[in-house]
C-alpha cells in the first residue's frame, strides 16, 4: 500500500511538470494563433490505471568495480572453502565415518551451496558474489570425475551427464552474472572430459564428433550472448584436446586414420571462421586490430597442427593446401567485407599474417624447389620494391607480408653475397651480381621517389657488398678484383658528383676500405712481385682519385638536387 502511495505521489509531480512545460511553451508562441488543437498528448492522467497493487520488484543493486585487492581477498575465500572441504572429507576418511558415497555427496552438497549463495548474494554485489559459484563449479566437476574415476561409483554414461550438466549449469551462471570466466569453466571442463573418460576414446569419428557438437555450442552462446573471446578459448582447446588424444591413441598406428583427424581440424577451422563472420554480421561490428590479434592463436595453431598431418601422410599435397586454406580466408574476408560495406581493419590483419606464414613456410621453404630459392629472393625484392614506391597497403594491416618478403629477401641476399650452397642453384655464380643489379635499382627508385635516407642507405651499401661478393665469385685473379673494387669505388664517386648525393659518396668509403684491406692482407701475401707492385698501383690510384673526387662532393647536399656553383658536374 506504500508503494502504491509513493508511485501516485511520484506520477503525480510528473504530471506537474509536463503541465509546466506547456505552458511555457504557450508563452514563447506568443499567442500565436494555431490551426489545429494542441496535442491532447500531454493531458493524461493516472486515475485509469487499474486499481491492482503493484508487484515489489527486487533491485539489483549495481556494485562498484572490485579492485584487485578485493578480488584477491575474494578468490582467497573461496580458495580456503574448498579446501576446508577438501580437509573435511580426509578426515571423516582417517576417522573411518566417510564411504566414498558419503564422500562424494557432501562434496556435491558443498558444491550446490556455494552456488546457491552465490546466486542468492548477486542482488547486493554481482560481481563479487560471482566468485562463490565458480569454486562451486569446480567442487562439481571434482566430484563427478572422482565419483568415476577414483571410487568407480557411477558408470562412463552417469559420468559424461553429470559433466555435461555442469557445463550447460556454468554457461547459465555466465549469463546470470555477465561473467566470461563461467563459459571458460564451462570450455575448459567440456573439452578435458576425453581425457579422463576413456568412454571418449573408442573411435577417432566419436571423440570427433564429441568435440564438434561442443564447438557448435559454445559458438552459438558466444554469438547469442556478444562475447568473442568464449569461441577462441574453445577453438584452442578443442584442437589441442582433440591433437593430446589423437597422438596417444592414433598417431602411431599402423594405418593411422589420419583423414578424419584432418577432417575433424578443417571442420573446427570452418566453424570458427563461419562464428567469427555471423558474430560481426549479426551485431554489426567488424573486427578491430585488437580483436583480429585475438584471432591470430587459434587460426596460427590450426596451420601448425593441420600441415603436421598433412606433411606426414600427403607430403607433396601439403604446401598446395595450405596455400589453398589462404585462399579460403581471403574469401572469406571478402564476403563479409561485402556486407558490411568497407574495408575491415582487423580482418586484413588477420588475412594478411596468415598469408604472410603460408607465403613464407608453404609457399618458399615447402612447395618452391631448394635450386630456385635464392631467385625467389629477386622476385621478393621486386615486391617490396612495389610496396614501397606505391604505398597502395596499410601498413599497419599488410606489414606482415613486407617482413615475410623481407625475409625471403635477406636470407637469399646473404647466400649470394657469401657465395653459401649455390652448388645446385642454376646460374648461381651470377646470383650475387643480379643482386647488386636490383639493389641499385632500388636506390635509384628510392632516390627518385625521396623515401628515408635510412631505406636508401640500406640499400646502395647492401647493393656494394653483393658487386664486391660477384666480382670476387666472377674473377680468378687476384689483382682483377682489386682492379674491380677499385672501379666500382670510383664509378660510385663519379655519380655522386654528377647527382650531388653525399649519401652515394660516402657509401664509396665502404669499397675503399674493402679494398685496402684485401689488398693489403691477401693480395700481398705469397703473390709475384708485378702482382704485388700492380696491386698497390691500383690502390694507390683509385685511393688518390677517390680522395680528389670525394672533395668535390657538396658538404651539406642528400639526395635531392645539387647545390648551384659547389663542385657539380658543370663545374667541372
Amino acid at each position: 500500500m506504500v508503494d502504491r502511495e509513493r508511485l501516485a505521489a511520484q506520477l503525480a509531480a510528473v504530471e506537474q511538470r509536463l503541465a509546466s512545460l506547456e505552458e511555457r511553451l504557450q508563452r514563447l508562441e506568443g499567442g500565436a494563433t494555431r490551426s489545429e488543437a494542441p496535442a491532447e498528448g500531454l493531458h493524461f492522467t493516472f486515475e485509469e490505471l487499474p486499481a491492482r497493487p503493484f508487484p515489489a520488484r527486487r533491485r539489483v543493486i549495481a556494485a562498484p568495480r572490485p579492485f584487485p585487492v578485493t578480488e584477491l581477498l575474494g578468490w582467497g575465500g573461496v580458495a580456503a572453502l574448498v579446501l576446508a572441504a577438501a580437509y573435511l572429507i580426509k578426515l571423516g576418511i582417517d576417522l573411518g565415518w566417510l564411504t566414498p558415497g558419503r564422500q562424494i555427496m557432501l562434496a556435491v552438497i558443498a558444491g550446490l551451496a556455494l552456488v546457491g549463495g552465490g546466486t542468492l548474494l548477486r542482488w547486493i554485489d554481482r560481481d563479487y558474489a560471482a566468485l562463490l559459484p565458480a569454486g562451486g563449479i569446480a567442487i562439481l566437476f571434482f566430484a563427478a570425475y572422482g565419483a568415476h574415476l577414483y571410487y568407480r561409483l557411477i558408470p562412463f554414461g552417469a559420468a559424461l551427464a553429470a559433466i555435461i550438466l555442469i557445463c550447460l549449469g556454468s554457461l547459465w551462471l555466465c549469463r546470470y552474472f555477465q561473467s566470461e570466466m563461467y563459459a571458460f569453466f564451462a570450455v575448459a571442463g567440456s573439452y578435458s572430459a576425453p581425457l579422463f573418460l576413456d568412454g571418449l576414446r573408442t573411435g577417432v569419428g566419436e571423440l570427433a564428433l564429441y568435440y564438434t557438437a561442443w564447438s557448435l555450442l559454445f559458438c552459438a552462446f558466444a554469438v547469442w550472448l556478444g562475447r568473442r573471446s568464449i569461441y577462441l578459448v574453445a577453438a584452442c582447446l578443442a584442437l589441442l584436446g582433440f591433437d593430446a588424444v589423437w597422438y596417444a591413441q592414433w598417431h602411431n598406428l599402423p594405418r593411422s586414420p589420419w583423414l578424419a583427424a584432418v577432417t575433424f581440424q578443417g571442420l573446427q577451422a570452418t566453424i570458427v571462421a563461419g562464428c567469427a563472420m555471423l558474430f560481426s554480421l549479426r551485431h554489426r561490428s567488424p573486427l578491430d586490430r585488437p580483436a583480429a590479434w585475438a584471432h591470430l592463436p587459434p587460426l596460427l595453431l590450426f596451420y601448425v597442427l593441420q600441415y603436421a598431418l598433412l606433411e606426414r601422410h600427403l607430403p607433396d599435397w601439403a604446401p598446395w593446401l595450405a596455400i589453398l586454406s589462404a585462399v579460403v580466408l581471403a574469401g572469406c574476408y571478402w564476403v563479409v567485407r561485402g556486407r558490411l560495406g568497407g574495408p575491415l581493419p582487423g580482418g586484413q590483419l588477420i588475412v594478411a599474417v596468415y598469408a604472410a606464414v603460408v607465403l613464407f613456410h608453404a609457399g618458399y621453404l615447402e612447395a618452391l624447389p631448394e635450386g630456385w630459392q635464392p631467385w625467389a629472393g629477386l622476385v621478393a625484392g621486386a615486391a617490396m620494391a612495389a610496396w614501397l614506391l606505391t604505398r597502395r597497403f596499410d601498413p599497419w594491416s599488410h606489414s606482415a607480408v613486407l617482413v615475410a618478403l623481407g625475409l625471403i629477401f635477406m636470407i637469399n641476399l646473404t647466400r649470394a653475397i657469401l657465395n653459401f650452397d649455390l652448388q645446385r642453384v642454376a646460374g648461381g655464380d651470377w646470383l650475387a651480381l643480379a643482386y647488386a643489379l636490383e639493389l641499385y635499382a632500388g636506390f635509384a627508385l628510392a632516390r627518385h621517389a625521396a623515401l628515408p635516407r635510412l631505406v636508401r642507405g640500406a640499400l646502395v651499401y647492401a647493393g656494394h657488398l653483393a658487386a664486391m661478393a660477384a666480382a670476387a665469385t666472377l674473377l680468378d685473379s687476384r689483382l682483377a678484383v682489386s682492379s674491380c673494387w677499385a672501379l666500382l669505388a670510383v664509378a660510385c664517386l663519379s655519380m655522386a658528383l654528377r647527382l650531388g648525393d653525399r649519401l652515394l659518396a660516402q657509401s664509396s668509403l665502404l669499397v675503399f676500405a674493402f679494398s685496402g684491406v684485401k689488398v693489403l692482407l691477401y693480395d700481398l701475401a705469397g703473390a709475384a712481385p708485378l702482382v704485388r707492385i700492380g696491386s698497390l698501383v691500383v690502390l694507390g690510384a683509385s685511393l688518390y682519385l677517390g680522395g680528389w673526387l670525394y672533395r668535390r662532393i657538396p658538404a651539406d647536399q642528400d639526395a635531392s638536387s645539387p647545390v648551384p656553383g659547389r663542385g657539380t658536374a658543370l663545374d667541372l
